[in-house]
């Protein structure tokens, strides 16, 4: 009687520790397959790369992951007579252009074949680079001009992008040595944006921010910067 009851009360224990198991097994499971679809998914990047001498900034990289972190990254002059110095910023670039990027590197064929158009009549505008990685794949193509459209509305798209995020390297680098210069820089800014010639305003708050809270700084100027984050913030929340 007492081995009986022992046996009882010993194999459901086991079931039910085997079956505990089982279940914690698959719930580990289930969570690395989440994170490895959630790592593939944030590993997918894209870059576009511009080098050209004769311009300001002469080197720039943007790069947005399927998450909508993104890097800017340029090596440029603030004043003719100074020397380049490197600048680097992060921002969330807003989702329509997350969702642009992504879906023209994919009209592209993620640029897995050339992209260039191969006519050599044309001028150099600057040595380009995209290039596409995630957990499966990795491309980068080179070009001057490229007469795919995908490629050619990604150029335009980034280009933009570089155009309006430059404003943060000036903008930091007059409000720490020249804050008079400020004014005008500001004047132009938002001269742009009211045209909708600016692409990702938002990315540029904290260095706007920074600006807003400086009493040593006009208030003329402050205001401004408080109104260029009001419309970044805008845009962003349109997108």
């Amino acid at each position: 009687m007492v081995r009986a009851f022992l046996i009882r009360v010993f194999v459901p224990c086991q079931r039910r520790t085997i079956a505990s198991a089982v279940l914690i097994a698959l719930a580990m499971s289930g969570s690395a397959v989440s994170q490895l679809a959630s790592g593939s998914a944030s590993a997918a990047q894209v870059t576009f790369t511009m080098d050209f001498p004769q311009s300001d900034p002469s080197h720039y990289s943007i790069a947005v992951d399927t998450a909508g972190h993104a890097s800017y990254e340029c090596v440029g002059k603030v004043q003719e007579d100074s020397e380049e110095q490197s600048y680097r910023m992060e921002f969330n670039v807003s989702a329509v252009n997350r969702e642009r990027i992504f879906g023209w590197a994919k009209q592209a064929k993620y640029f897995s074949g050339k992209i260039d158009s191969g006519n050599q009549k044309l001028a150099f505008t600057g040595t380009k680079i995209l290039s596409y990685q995630d957990g499966t794949k990795s491309f980068t193509a080179r070009y001057n001009y490229s007469s795919l459209e995908p490629v050619r509305q990604l150029t335009e798209a980034f280009q933009n992008m570089a155009g309006t995020l430059d404003y943060g390297r000036r903008l930091a680098y007059y409000h720490r040595y020249q804050k008079l210069a400020l004014d005008e820089e500001l004047k132009r800014m938002e001269m742009q944006a009211r045209n909708n010639q600016l692409s990702e305003i938002q990315g540029l708050e904290p260095v706007l921010q920074e600006i807003v809270e400086d009493t040593s700084v006009m208030n003329g100027v402050r205001a401004r910067a408080k109104a260029l984050i009001e419309m970044g913030s805008g845009a962003a929340n349109r997108h």
